[in-house]
């Protein structure tokens, strides 16, 4: 909780919307899993690259066990790729599974 990774996006308008009553209930459940952020971890409207409520990049659903996301951890798994972020966001999915 709390690192900052670097994550590719590949939405150029795409960006999260929900009413002030939503955005609370997230807030308050502790349901956004990423905001948009700079490097030392703040969120800023120029780090929210896409303008989405909140620097909200991605949210849990009541239960917790499915997650939607704008960025895309997948495009950055090798070093081929720029880097390897993305892999650690992963290996923690399936920790989380295997416990």
């Amino acid at each position: 909780m709390g690192e900052v990774i670097r994550c590719p996006v590949a939405h150029g308008e795409g960006n999260y919307r929900v009413d002030d009553a939503t955005l609370q209930r997230l807030r308050d459940e502790v349901r956004v899993a990423f905001r948009y952020v700079d490097a030392e971890g703040v969120a800023s409207d120029a780090a929210n690259i896409n303008g989405s409520v909140d620097s909200i990049a991605g949210v849990l659903n009541e239960q917790r066990n499915v997650l939607g996301m704008m960025p895309h951890p997948e495009n950055l798994i090798e070093p081929l790729h720029g880097g390897t972020d993305g892999v650690r966001l992963f290996e923690s999915l399936l920790q989380r599974v295997a416990a």
